[in-house]
């Protein structure tokens, strides 16, 4: 009866999901009601995202943590990256970059921090800070040296947006549940990596984590957004359902280990293919694991 509730409620979950995503498209009146859940939907809706199980740390028979790289010039990715350009597209769609920011802009995501070990918050302000670059141009610099007021148009702004965001970095673990009997994955934080905006324009610019989100807090936010399925668009999924079930292709490039979890790039050095190589061995010790606790 446990599963079959469990499996009702996910029905549930993705039926709801499926009907907002053209919501009121065939009833609506005008352009501008597209989109928008009607008054009946609003009081028959209960779409929330679905909770995680509590978790004994006794039930937890071994776990690892690990670090991924989610490369955005996958295709399998491009639902995370894509739009960039949102003048010309309805505001229901929203790259997950825009996602993240809009809500910490709106204070809908608080905890943020600045390395994957969550121990130092960052504010709005620092976020920002470190997203734009402002300089002054020669010319400009010529009108302050004559002790004239400078003009806007002697002033570059370069600012970070959707369209620099190369990758993601993500922080999980991975478990072996012994009450229920398998391998399950949680994933713990979010990172979005763009170029570093001091040298954005240079041949080779620096790639930096510009922040790190506590996923459980983002799950809200993340559940209402939805981002666009290729194969059906009357049935997208949220971005929370897109992480949590993993559909995505995500490199593993830390775990944590004795030497300080140190990076698979800092003990194989200048060897790309050695480095996807153990990046898969790592993989492969954590699903050899479940299959090595049965016996036949």
């Amino acid at each position: 009866m446990k599963i079959r509730s469990f499996l009702l409620t996910v029905l549930g979950l993705f039926i709801a999901t499926s009907a907002f995503a053209q919501a009121n498209i065939l009833n609506a009146k005008k352009p501008d009601q597209i989109g928008v859940k009607s008054d009946e939907h609003k009081k028959l809706d209960n779409d929330k995202p679905l909770e995680y199980g509590y978790v004994d740390d006794r039930d937890i028979l071994w776990s690892k943590m690990t670090w991924e790289v989610v490369d955005l010039d996958e295709r399998v990715n491009f639902s995370l990256y894509y739009p960039i350009d949102t003048n010309n597209i309805g505001s229901n769609r929203r790259s997950l970059f825009d996602v993240l920011m809009n809500n910490i802009q709106k204070g809908e995501i608080e905890n943020i921090y600045d390395d994957s070990y969550f121990k130092t918050k960052r504010t709005l302000k620092d976020i920002e800070a470190a997203m734009s670059l402002i300089d002054t141009t020669e010319l400009g610099i010529e009108q302050l040296n004559a002790g004239e007021q400078l003009s806007a148009e002697y002033i570059n702004r370069r600012d970070i947006t959707a369209a620099d965001i190369s990758e993601y970095h993500i922080k999980g673990l991975w478990y072996f549940d012994k009450r229920q009997g398998e391998l399950k994955y949680r994933l713990l934080g979010i990172a979005p990596v763009a170029p570093d905006v001091n040298f954005i324009d240079s041949d080779e610019p620096d790639m930096v984590e510009l922040f790190w989100v506590w996923f459980p807090d983002a799950r809200g936010v993340l559940h209402e957004a939805k981002a666009f399925n290729n194969n059906n668009s009357s049935m997208p999924s949220s971005f929370d359902h897109l992480l949590n079930s993993r559909r995505f292709n995500g490199l593993i490039y830390r775990e944590e280990n004795v030497y300080g979890d140190r990076q698979v790039k800092e003990y194989i050095s200048e060897n790309s293919l050695m480095q996807l190589l153990e990046s898969d061995r790592i993989k492969e010790r954590i699903r050899d694991f479940e299959q090595d606790m049965w016996s036949y």
